[in-house]
This record gives C-alpha cells, sequence and structure tokens, in this order.
C-alpha cells in the first residue's frame, strides 16, 4: 500500500508534485515516462552524469524511498495520493495482460529454438568425429603421394637419359644426312646449305679424329668447294644488282674464301654496275664536237630536274647501297672503297655539269632550284661515306648559281638593248599630220620602268636560291658570297655599270662604217636616264637588293651608292655634251653650207633675211622644246630692256655703237684691225665648249655657242663686199633678236654676234653699213 501510495503521489499532476518540476512538458500536466524500456534500463548515462543526484527522482539512480514517500506526504493532499494509486493499478494489470500475450504469441519460437540448438550440438559432435577420420585418409594419402614422388623423380631421370640418347642419335643420324643436304641445296639454295654447314662444321672438325666424321668432313668440303666456285663463277656475271651482288660475296666470306681478293672483286663488279649507270646517263648528254667548231648542240630530251632523279635514285642510290655493303661485309677497310667512290663521283658530277650547261635559256629557274635541292639533299648519304665530296659537290651548286646570275645579267643587257631599239624605232617612225606619236617623257617613263621591272623580275628569280626551304641555301657561299659577290656586285652593280657604259658609249664609241648614228634625241632621253638613275633610282635597286640578299658583316667589300652615282652622273654629263655638240655642229653646218655657197663679192643688197636664218631660228626653237620635255628651265641671267632693240656695229664696238660708222669714209680710214683688238681686251672671254649643265638654258646656250663660233670662223675666211657686208649685218641683227631669249645670259650672243659683225667688217673690200633703221625694217618684214 506504501508503494500504491508512493506511485499514487508520483503520478500526480500537481504543480507542486517532485516530478512535475523534472518531467512535465510545457502544457503543465503530468507526462509518462518514455516507455517500460526507459523506466527498465534508467536513464542514460549521461543524462545521469549532467542530471544532478535527486533523491525524490523514482526513476533516477539515485532515488531514495523514504525521501520520497516523506517529502510526498509532506506536500500532496490525500486525494491526489488516491488517484495516482488507482492509476498505478491499472497500469500493472496493463502490463500483466502484455506479458501473458507476448509469452504465448513466442512460445513456440522459444520451443523450436531450443530444439534446433539441440540438433546443432548433435551434428557438430559427428562432424568433429568425420573430422578425425579424414584427418587419418589425408595422414594416409600423404604417404602414397611421396613413394608416388620417388617413383616418378626416378622415372624423369630415366626419360632425361632416354632424351640424351635420343638426341644423340638424332645428331649423329643429322651429321651422316650432312653431305646429302649440302649437295642437293647447294644448287637451288645454298644460303640454306650454308647454315647446314655451319652448323655441322664445329662438331665435325671436333671428331674428325674418328674416320667416319673425317669422312663426312671431306665430303662437306667437296661440295662447299664446288659452292665457292659456282658463285665466284656467279660472281662474275654483269647482270647481278647490289642485292645479288653482296650476297653472293657474304656467301663466298662464310666458305672462308679470301676477303682481300673478294673486296678487288666486289668493287670491280660494283664499278661495272655504276658505269653502266653512268653511260645511261651520259647517253642523254650531246656528244661533244672533237673538232671544236662552235655549234648549237641540240636541246636535252629530257629537263634538268628529270636528270637529276635519274641519276640521283640510279646512280647514286647504287653507290650509297654498294658503299654500305662493302662496309658491311669487310668492317672499316675503306682504303679502296673511298678512292673508288672518289673516281665515280667525280664524273657523275661531271656529267651533272655537262647537264648545267645545256640549260643556256633562262627557263624556269624554280625548276633548276628544285633539281639543284634535289641533287644536294639526295647526296648526304654520299657524302657520310666521301666526305671529301662535300666541297665538289657545293662547288658545282655555287657554279650553277653564278652562271644562271651571269645569264640573267646576259637578259637584262639584251632587254636593255631591246628596249633601245624600240625608243629609237618610235623616234625614227615618220608622223602622219596631225597625229603626234609618244613624247620623250613617255617614252623615258615607259623605258626606265620597263628596265626596272625586268630587274625586279630578275632579282625575284634569283632570290630562289636562298629561299627557306632549298637545303643548299644553308651552305656558307649562298648566306655571303652569293648574295654579295654574285647578285649585288655580278648583277646588279654589273648592270648599272653596263648600262652607263652603253649610254655612254653613244657619246664616245666612234660610229661603225655604214651604221646610223644616234638620233640627238636619244641621246637627251639616255641623259635623263642616267641622271634619274644617279638621283634615285640606284639608291633604291640597291636597297632592295640589300632586303632581299641582305650582306653579311664579315663579308666582301661591296661597291658603294655613291661610286656608282658619280658614273651615272659622269655618263649623263657626257651623253648631255655629246647632245649640244651634235646639235650646235648640225646649225653650225647649215651655217657653214650658207657662207660658203654664197658669192659675198657679187651680192645684190640686202632686202630680206636670208632663209638659212629663219631655218636657224626655227631649229633652236625646236630643240628648245625638244630639251623642254626632259630638263627644267634653268637659271638665266637678269636680261636689259633693250635686248631685242640693240643695233649691232660692224666694228664691233658694243659700248660705242655708231661712233666710227658716220665718219667711216674712203678718205679717212681707221684701222679697224686694232679696233677690234682692243675690244677683245675689254671682252669677256667665251668658253665655247665648256661642260653644260642639267637644265634647258645651259644646253640651249652651248648649242648657240658652237653655231655662232662656226659662223665667225667662216666670215673670217670669206671675202665680202658692200652688199655682203650689209647682208651679215641683217643676219646678226635678224639672230639677235630671237636667240637672247634662249641663251642663259644675252651677253654670250652679243659678244658673238659683235665678233661676226666686226669679223665681216675687217674682210669688207668696202666696209659700208647699213642704216640700223633700215636694218630692223628688214628683220621685221622677214
Amino acid at each position: 500500500m506504501a508503494a500504491a501510495t508512493a506511485g499514487s503521489g508520483a503520478g500526480s499532476g500537481a504543480s507542486d508534485s517532485p516530478e512535475a518540476t523534472g518531467g512535465s512538458s510545457g502544457g503543465g500536466g503530468w507526462r509518462r515516462p518514455h516507455g517500460p524500456l526507459q523506466r527498465y534500463y534508467g536513464p542514460s548515462t549521461a543524462e545521469a552524469a549532467e542530471a544532478p543526484p535527486d533523491p525524490t527522482d523514482i526513476n533516477g539512480p539515485h532515488f531514495d524511498p523514504e525521501v520520497f514517500m516523506t517529502k510526498v506526504r509532506s506536500e500532496c493532499p490525500l486525494g491526489q495520493l488516491l488517484a495516482r494509486e488507482a492509476a498505478l493499478s491499472r497500469e500493472i494489470r496493463a502490463l500483466d495482460s502484455d506479458m501473458q500475450t507476448l509469452l504465448y504469441e513466442n512460445y513456440n519460437k522459444f520451443i523450436s529454438a531450443t530444439d534446433t540448438i539441440r540438433k546443432m550440438k548433435v551434428d557438430f559432435r559427428h562432424m568433429e568425429a568425420e573430422m578425425d577420420d579424414l584427418a587419418a585418409n589425408m595422414a594416409a594419402i600423404s604417404a602414397s603421394s611421396a613413394r608416388v614422388s620417388a617413383a616418378l623423380q626416378d622415372r624423369h631421370r630415366r626419360g632425361a637419359q632416354l632424351a640424351g640418347v635420343q638426341a644423340l642419335l638424332r645428331k649423329l643420324q643429322a651429321l651422316v644426312e650432312v653431305p646429302g643436304r649440302l649437295r642437293r641445296w647447294a644448287g637451288t639454295e645454298p644460303a640454306r646449305a650454308l647454315r647446314c654447314h655451319a652448323r655441322a662444321r664445329a662438331v665435325l672438325r671436333h671428331y674428325r679424329h674418328l674416320p667416319s666424321f673425317r669422312a663426312i668432313e671431306d665430303e662437306s668440303h667437296a661440295i662447299m668447294a664446288e659452292l665457292a666456285q659456282r658463285l665466284r663463277t656467279r660472281l662474275r656475271c654483269e647482270t647481278l644488282d647490289p642485292k645479288e651482288l653482296t650476297e653472293c660475296v657474304e656467301m663466298l666470306l662464310q666458305l672462308e674464301e679470301p676477303a682481300e681478293e673478294l673486296s678487288e672483286e666486289f668493287l670491280s663488279q660494283a664499278g661495272a654496275r655504276l658505269e653502266a649507270e653512268l653511260a645511261a646517263l651520259e647517253a642523254e648528254l650531246p656528244a661533244a664536237d672533237p673538232s671544236g667548231t662552235a655549234t648549237t648542240p641540240p636541246p636535252p630530251a629530257s629537263d634538268i630536274l628529270d636528270f637529276v632523279d635519274r641519276g640521283s635514285s640510279a646512280f647514286v642510290g647504287t653507290l650509297c647501297q654498294l658503299a654500305s655493303s662493302y662496309r658491311a661485309l669487310f668492317g672499316g677497310d675503306s682504303g679502296r672503297l673511298e678512292p673508288f667512290a672518289a673516281a665515280l663521283a667525280a664524273r657523275y658530277f661531271a656529267l651533272l655539269e655537262r647537264r648545267l650547261a645545256l640549260e643556256r635559256g633562262l627557263g624556269d629557274t624554280s625548276l633548276l632550284v628544285r633539281a639543284l635541292d634535289r641533287f644536294h639533299r639526295r647526296l648526304r648519304a654520299l657524302l657520310e661515306l666521301l666526305p671529301a665530296g662535300a666541297d665538289a659537290a657545293a662547288a658545282l651548286v655555287a657554279r650553277a648559281a653564278r652562271e644562271r646570275v651571269d645569264r640573267y645579267l646576259r637578259a637584262l643587257q639584251t632587254f636593255f638593248l631591246g628596249c633601245l631599239g624600240d625608243v629609237r624605232q618610235a623616234l625614227a617612225a615618220p608622223r602622219p599630220p596631225g597625229k603626234e606619236g609618244p613624247g620623250l617623257p613617255d617614252l623615258l617613263a615607259t623605258l626606265a620602268a620597263s628596265v626596272l621591272g625586268q630587274l625586279k623580275a630578275v632579282l625575284a628569280y634569283v632570290q630562289l636560291f636562298t629561299a627557306r626551304d632549298v637545303a643548299f641555301a644553308s651552305l656558307p657561299y649562298f648566306k655571303g658570297e652569293f648574295c654579295v659577290t654574285a647578285v649585288r656586285e655580278g648583277l646588279v652593280v654589273a648592270f648599272v655599270r653596263w648600262l652607263c657604259r652603253t649610254a655612254r658609249g653613244f657619246a664616245d664609241g666612234p660610229a661603225e662604217r655604214g651604221a646610223p648614228a644616234a638620233p640627238p634625241a636619244l641621246l637627251l632621253l639616255l641623259s635623263r636616264l642616267c641622271l634619274d638613275y644617279e638621283n634615285s633610282t640606284i639608291s633604291y635597286i640597291l636597297t632592295l637588293t640589300d632586303e632581299q640578299f641582305p650582306p653579311q658583316d664579315s663579308g666582301p667589300a661591296v661597291t658603294p651608292g655613291p661610286a656608282l652615282c658619280a658614273e651615272a652622273r659622269a655618263a649623263a654629263q657626257r651623253l648631255l655634251d655629246h647632245y649640244v655638240q651634235v646639235q650646235g655642229a648640225a646649225v653650225a653646218q647649215m651655217l657653214r653650207k650658207s657662207v660658203e655657197t654664197r658669192d659675198w663679192l657679187g651680192t645684190v643688197e640686202p632686202r630680206n633675211v636670208r632663209a638659212v636664218m629663219k631655218r636657224v631660228v626655227e631649229d633652236i626653237t625646236a630643240i628648245d622644246v625638244q630639251v623642254g620635255q626632259l630638263f627644267e628651265e634653268g637659271v638665266r641671267r637678269a636680261q636689259s630692256s633693250d635686248s631685242s632693240r640693240r643695233a649691232f656695229s660692224v666694228y664691233s664696238s658694243s659700248r660705242a655703237p655708231g661712233r666710227y660708222a658716220p665718219s667711216y669714209t674712203p678718205s679717212a680710214p681707221m684701222d679697224t684691225h686694232l679696233l677690234s683688238n682692243i675690244q677683245k681686251l675689254f671682252s669677256e672671254r667665251i668658253d665655247i665648249f665648256s661642260p653644260v649643265e642639267f637644265n634647258k638654258v645651259s644646253v640651249l646656250t652651248g648649242i648657240i655657242k658652237i653655231s655662232l663660233k662656226t659662223l665667225l670662223e667662216c666670215v673670217r675666211l670669206r671675202t665680202l663686199g658692200r652688199f655682203g657686208l650689209q647682208q651679215v649685218q641683217v643676219d646678226g641683227h635678224y639672230l639677235q633678236l630671237y636667240l637672247w631669249r634662249f641663251a642663259s645670259d644675252e651677253r654670250v650672243v652679243q659678244g658673238l654676234l659683235d665678233e661676226v659683225a666686226a669679223s665681216a667688217a675687217h674682210r669688207c673690200l668696202d666696209p659700208v653699213p647699213m642704216e640700223h633703221s633700215v636694218v630692223e625694217l628688214i628683220c621685221e618684214r622677214g
């Protein structure tokens, strides 16, 4: 009852109950414990460690019934204790009922488990008995196995002995069969016969003291001797290819034939084979002319690339294969191989060079470069065998490149001459009335552009020799000497110099008999071309060449650009001077004929200007237009205000005109010769053939000086009458009216014309000049 009372008190829901503080929820009522298992096992260890010891906690490990009952009696009322007692009674009855139900439901399982455990114990005892019997049987089996193993080992030893005896019998049988096999294979399969003899040879030598073995060995040697004889006969056959030749010599070496003799025969047969390859290549080349006459050989049947391909695949490939076989057969003995290969390689190089010499035209440079590149690449294997041939191969490629560059130079020269021919034809072609041909500026531009374009195209072709994908471009020659010596100096500089010499040759070289002289317009055009080369073209060409073919720092010396420019300027100066001389001579020739063919003593009184003077002015005007198309105007000295109105004195006194003429009468003669000499002392000396400058005024001044000087010299050789003197006076005034504007200094024209008038007066028998007003009237009318 006390326990019931205590349980009732513990399960009451009063707020002042001891369980209310520890087990109640937030709702204020008493909370039932978590379950029978929790009540059975009690709180967890962690909860017990965390919770403080409470003797009134009925579920705690520190529960004290006395303390709990004392507290319940003192704190809970009677009604609450009675209610808790009734609840505990109900819970006890419910738990008893659950226990009985659980027992009834699992009773059969408990009985079955008990029976199973009992059976397992019985079976385990049976298994232990069987394991004991099995262990006894295994021991018996182990003893039997030991006896069987000993019997097997004994049988194996006997089998090994039997196998050894059988193997020995087979070897003996094989040795007995060796002669038959050798005889059977020697004719059809010599390599197999050699292998068979090699396997049996050591055994036969070891047991040759036995009669039977010695007989087998002797018979085998006889068969091998016959085989060696057949191989030597086959070795001398000319139809053997390199592989068959190598196999034949290798088998002879296995037969212990002398290596010295075999090496000689190998090289002899290899030489015959290679000679046939070289003969096939030589058959494609034209035969040399024994008479030495210069005849043009027929074009080759195939291109250079095909020739190099056949030579590389046939000759070079065969030579490398044979050389490799020789080294494999005879070891490092190269005392015979290197001279042998060097002689054949030299012949091959000579044939290739003859074929390259047939490339007379420019053709396709890329094809030539590809051929040389293939030749150089495929020759590397041969150069490993013959290191001394590297220089010869590189020299051959270099010569071919230089030859092609030389051909390009000659092609450029031919092209330039062709362009000059076109220019001369254009200058000489007749012009229909009203239709003008190309002017000098157009011809100059076409000529310069054509030559420069051709030169740039040639440089592009030559640059193929130094392309990155070309094998021989890595040679030292193509990195330095080819770029400088062959291209820059041998092609570009040589062409520019040749162009300047060729242009200058029109002025320096004497014309061949019957050959037409160069037209003056061509001289003027070439002078301007050389001047343009000096100003800009040479610098551009050299810069372009150095960019495409960069010279090495330590390479050969190059021609500086200023030196080439100086040569071009000298050629331009010489051409322009010659142009002035030619044009001046043409005008002077007209004046000379007009003076020499006229009767100056019996001439009538002048009424007009002579036609030749008008022609002179027209020609000078045409020359002025022609020169003005290519050269700048130039600088003129300031002209006086009365240049066109100045009167000429027949006494050459330009500083005192007309002072002596009115007083001149036969009764009062004056020493005009003395007066002329005095005038020369105070006049400026005129250099007739001085170099001209590169401008129109200087050129026209030079032509006028030559023309008037010729007129002066012709007048000095004639004897004139009065009217002849007056005609000279009229002609001189007419020339003065028009020529002063073409000269750089009017005083040059005035001085020369004064000398002409003075010379005419000096050579005149009746020196009576014409009135100046009449002279002006005649000139204006003419």
